[in-house]
């Protein structure tokens, strides 16, 4: 599974990071109830009740969409409907805006409430003998309960305008609107990396200690090996590198162009450990972290590399890092 987008965010004094994988990830299904009546208040009883299902995509942690399906199951001043028990079904496309997001940042898991404003256009089918169908506009806010990481329940507020009626032009009239009160649960489905929303990564952490570890390697001594000949009297001295490090892309055990010219300087019997990063279960993070260390092994050993152990070690704290480290072993 590769990440194809990383869509980097500025919180406050960190660089935070937020990763979008594949493009089913962060969906979500939900099923929806609630009643409307005409603004207007001219008549506002009976109540027109209403159900539905919705099927949406957050893009990023601020922008989102939603597919709609509804059935409408009585007709106080919405038209001229039959006596069928399914008065109209409307199919509607939305837009989504998380402004709870947009004004306070994401910080990598979705807050307990959040606002969110949903606007968006559907197609109203009426029926009736010879059908009608009529152009709907929804302006509505989203007030989402995230009572765990899996399930959302949604208050919205709203306001459906039938802007296109009986060949009537395009307008926003209170007459033909009605007042919505809908009730969702929402189904978060799982990510390709394991969660159910988005994840951000402390980039500015991340860097820190990639530099942290480059600062212990060059602290590392270097072996002096001498080598003489018995026909010449000159002694020759090289400085042989003890240790090498290879970094893989987020949630990859491929080798990059830069990592492989990185192990083409490799020479001697070397020992082989590999680590994961934090994100992921720890047994995913496991079998990463040893796929890692087969393919350098692998790698090292067509080159006529003696690999004397490969190891992987999954995650063994919040810093770690997507890096594996080959030591000589002579």
């Amino acid at each position: 599974m590769t990440f194809t987008l990383i869509l980097s965010v500025l919180f406050a004094n960190a660089q935070i990071a937020t990763e979008n994988s594949k493009i089913f990830d962060n969906t979500y299904f939900g099923i929806e109830v609630g009643a409307s009546t005409p603004l207007n208040f001219n008549s506002v009883f009976p109540l027109n009740t209403v159900a539905g299902l919705k099927l949406g995509k957050e893009i990023t942690p601020v922008v989102g969409f939603e597919i709609e399906g509804q059935a409408f199951f009585n007709d106080n001043n919405v038209g001229r409907w039959t006596n069928t028990f399914v008065k109209g079904t409307n199919v509607g496309l939305n837009g989504t805006l998380n402004l709870s997001n947009l004004f306070w940042g994401y910080k990598g898991t979705p807050r307990v409430f959040e606002v969110k404003t949903n606007t968006g256009f559907g197609w109203l089918h009426k029926w009736k003998s010879g059908g009608d169908n009529a152009l709907l506009a929804k302006t509505a806010l989203d007030l989402d309960f995230n009572v765990s990481k899996s399930s959302t329940i949604s208050l919205s507020p709203g306001v459906y305008w039938n802007i296109v009626d009986y060949n009537a032009p395009v307008k926003f009239n209170k007459n033909k609107a009605q007042l919505t009160l809908m009730a969702s649960y929402l189904y978060h489905f799982k990510t390709s990396n394991g969660a159910r929303h988005f994840k951000t990564y402390d980039v500015g952490a991340m860097m820190s200690e990639i530099n942290y570890l480059n600062d212990e390697l060059a602290k590392k001594p270097k072996e002096v090996v001498r080598y003489e000949k018995t026909e010449i009297t000159k002694t020759i001295t090289e400085v042989v590198q003890k240790e090498w490090v290879v970094q893989f892309a987020q949630n990859s055990s491929q080798l990059s162009e830069e990592a492989k010219n990185v192990l083409d300087n490799v020479k001697g019997t070397v020992d082989i450990v590999a680590y994961a990063s934090p994100e992921g279960t720890k047994e995913y993070n496991q079998r990463l972290s040893e796929r890692r260390a087969a393919i350098i092994a692998d790698y090292l050993t067509k080159r006529d590399i003696k690999v004397k152990s490969h190891r992987g070690l999954g995650c063994l704290n919040e810093t770690s890092n997507r890096i594996a480290i080959i030591t000589i072993n002579n």
